[in-house]
Parts: structure tokens; sequence; C-alpha cells
């Protein structure tokens, strides 16, 4: 029998479409199940790499909350998306990915019972993480139509702001891709002001925006510095997945007790991938704007061949939704014939949210160039004809 903290945590259904999918070692299978790219990272971050491997200073525990020059890389970054100064000596510590300073964070900010705020559909990994911190997800909705995903800010404005003690956020989210516009931040700001909570922002994929958008971090919006923490990764922008660094940035007093946390928790970064990170954010030649351009030609070549069928248009992210209740599937059995009849594999987005995430599978549209998409709107008559 599970421990009580567990009975809540709930498979995320990625692991077993990406088992599946390896087993069948079939190549013509489109790989859309998971959060991963097929675009290299900066080529000063693998140059850097290899030689990190050969640094004995790499292979340590030491310095327990990260490498200076990626403290201080990673401070900068922040300050350049959110206009706010911060003492990177107090003010940052560097994680092993941005998942385990999501956790640790959540660990220094919620008792027992406490809820956050998160929109719904959103990562499970994610609503996990609230869970096993003790919290509870406060859902707000996301209304999907044929031109993207909004707040409900009806919704929001109806939510009992008391029992709230932190808003998890994400812009771009996943698996939507919803961006929020200035006045969705302004309504989410304006809540957490009320409730008088903490915004976590988890920030991983902030610069991959589509069709001319801008980054809107809310720390940039006033009055919002004391209570807004900054939870970043190397993962999605700089593609170095594997590479397991993030940070988190924010007000000095919780960012200590993240400090307790995280040391009590995974101890350490991975050594030789701290440095190279740090040479990512500082390259001006980090080639994110390419790879965004890149990722949206992909999207559009997708939402092109799609666009019969009900798909909701995301406008940053790596990832869209196919609405297949439409079809007269739950997502888990579309899924399944998406895999068996059309070669493709995607994730069933249950538990993903509130039930109605039940109605969605999520094709990640990153991992796969624009030659191998081509087609796959047959793939999926075939499946869910």
């Amino acid at each position: 029998m599970s421990v009580t903290r567990l009975t809540s945590i709930t498979s995320i259904g990625v692991e077993q479409m990406g088992d599946l999918a390896d087993s069948l070692q079939d190549p013509d299978v489109l790989r859309l199940e998971n959060l991963d790219t097929d675009l290299r990272p900066p080529q000063s971050a693998l140059d850097f790499t290899k030689l990190a491997v050969d640094d004995d200073n790499a292979n340590s525990y030491l310095p327990f909350f990260g490498l200076d020059t990626l403290r201080q890389a990673a401070t900068a970054l922040v300050e350049r998306q959110s206009g706010q100064r911060y003492d990177w000596k107090n003010e940052c510590i560097i994680t092993a990915g941005g998942l385990s300073g999501i956790l640790n964070v959540l660990l220094a900010v919620l008792e027992p019972g406490d809820e956050v705020l998160m929109t719904d559909p959103i990562y499970v990994g994610l609503i996990n993480r609230v869970r096993l911190a003790g919290g509870v997800p406060r859902f707000v909705p996301l209304i999907p139509s044929h031109d993207g995903w909004r707040l409900d800010m009806e919704a929001l404005s109806k939510i009992d702001s008391g029992p709230v003690k932190a808003a998890l956020l994400m812009s771009p989210s996943m698996p939507t891709g919803i961006v929020f516009n200035q006045e969705e931040w302004e309504a989410l700001i304006a809540f957490c002001q009320r409730a008088n909570c903490w915004l976590i922002d988890d920030s991983a994929m902030e610069r991959i925006l589509y069709d001319g958008r801008r980054v809107i971090h809310p720390g940039s919006f006033p009055g919002t510095r004391e209570k807004v923490i900054t939870v970043g990764a190397a993962s999605k922008e700089y593609r170095m997945i594997g590479w397991r660094v993030g940070w988190v940035v924010g007000p000095a007093p919780i960012v200590a007790d993240v400090a307790r946390v995280s040391i009590s928790n995974v101890v350490c970064q991975t050594g030789i991938a701290m440095g190279a990170v740090a040479k990512a954010i500082n390259d001006p030649q980090d080639g994110i704007q390419n790879c965004v351009m890149e990722w949206q030609q992909r999207r559009d070549v997708l939402l092109e061949e799609l666009h019969k069928l009900p798909v909701i248009p995301p406008h940053g992210g790596w990832s869209l939704l196919l609405d297949v209740s439409k079809l007269g599937f739950d997502s888990a059995t579309a899924s399944k014939h998406l895999l068996e009849k059309g070669k493709i594999a995607a994730t069933p987005m249950r538990n993903w949210g509130s039930r109605n995430s039940d109605k969605y599978v999520r094709f990640v549209f990153a991992n796969e160039p624009v030659s191998r998409l081509r087609g796959i709107a047959r793939r999926i008559e075939k499946a869910l004809s």
C-alpha cells in the first residue's frame, strides 16, 4: 500500500507512450509524445562540456548553490526579462533542472492544505509536485478556440483567494501553448495581490513565442518584485535537456528558504553542466531566435495539416492539443489508435488538469522536422476514422 502522500500522484502518460514507441523500434513512428527537440544546443555549451569532463573541479559537490559564473548569468537573464535588479549572491541559486527548482520552491512556500492556483489544462508533473509538497491545486480554466487559448477571466474572478498561498504559472504553458497577454497577466497579478500569495513563474519556455509575440515577465509589473519567484531552466530554450540545470531567482528571504530545501533534497547540480549553461546564457550566438523560427515553421505545418480537425493553435512552446472528444474518443483510446494504426506517438492528457483534460491528445512538434510532419493528417484519419 502506498504512503498517503502518493495516493493522489498520477502517471504523466509520457513514460508509457515513450516506452511503447521505443519498443516498436520503427523509424516510421512520429515521435510526438515527449518534450524533446532535435535542434542542437549552442556550440559554445557543447565545447565547454567536453572540457569540463576532464576538469576535476567539476567533479565535486561544491559549490552547493551553483557556480558563481552561472548564478551571475542566470540572475542577469532574469533581470533583463523582468526589469528588476537582484543580488546574485543572495537572490539566486542553481538547481538540478527546472522541475527540481519548482519542487524546492513549493516545499519552501507551502503548508499542508494550502491551495495553488494553476491553469487547466496544465502539465501533470507540476500538479504532482504541488501535491507532493502538500498543496492543493486550484484550477482556473483555459478557454479553447480556433484562434488559440485564453484565460477564463470570469472564472478567475470567482475563485476565493483566501486559501491560495501560491500561483504556479507558465507562459507559454505546457501543454496548451497559451501565452498570457497583458490583460491576462494583469488579472493574474491582481488575484495574487488580493491573495497576498507567491507568484511562481515557470519561465522555462518564456522566449519560445510565435507570430511576433514578446516576453511579458510577471516581475515587470509594479509592486511584484517581493512576491515573484522565477524558476528557469536550460532544457528548452537552450536545448540542453540532459544537462539538468535550472535556477531560482527571487527575494532574498525566500531564496534562503529554497536553498535550505535544495541542500536537503538533490544537494547539488550536475557539475560538468553548469559552466556550459553559463556559456550558453552569455553567448550572443545562443541560437534561440533561429530555433524559434524553425519550431514555428513546424507548428505552422502541423496546423496546416490538421486544419479540418479540432486543434487549438499554440502561441508558443513546443506542443498543441487535439480535441479527440469531438471525434468520439477519450484521450487514452485515441492515443492507442494513433500509435497502432497511424504510427503516431502522442500522449493522452488524462490527469493533466481537471477531468476536462481527458478530451485532449498532445502533439509535440519540436522533435520532428517538417519533412516528417507532412502527411500526418492522413495518418490521423486512418487511425481515428
